[in-house]
């Protein structure tokens, strides 16, 4: 793997997996001799959870109840 010429490089999906690493973020790094870390920073989001929401939230395009969602979601009787 190398950096490119503006010090980027792409972690492996399995690390981003195994990481929780989602688009948007926070991440810190830090030096201990000659390796480099890198984690998700602690600003207290609330974890994952949080972050997926805060990404989804008023992307929507349908207007419906909760009502009609849970009537698609019910198998027909």
């Amino acid at each position: 793997m190398r950096i490119t010429s503006k010090g980027q490089v792409t972690i492996p999906i399995e690390i981003r997996e195994r990481l929780g690493l989602l688009p948007h973020t926070e991440v810190v790094f830090g030096v201990k001799g000659d390796e480099a870390t890198i984690r998700k920073a602690d600003n207290g989001d609330g974890g994952r959870g949080d972050l997926i929401v805060r990404h989804l939230r008023g992307r929507g395009t349908v207007a419906m109840t909760t009502d009609e969602i849970m009537a698609l979601t019910r198998a027909d009787e």
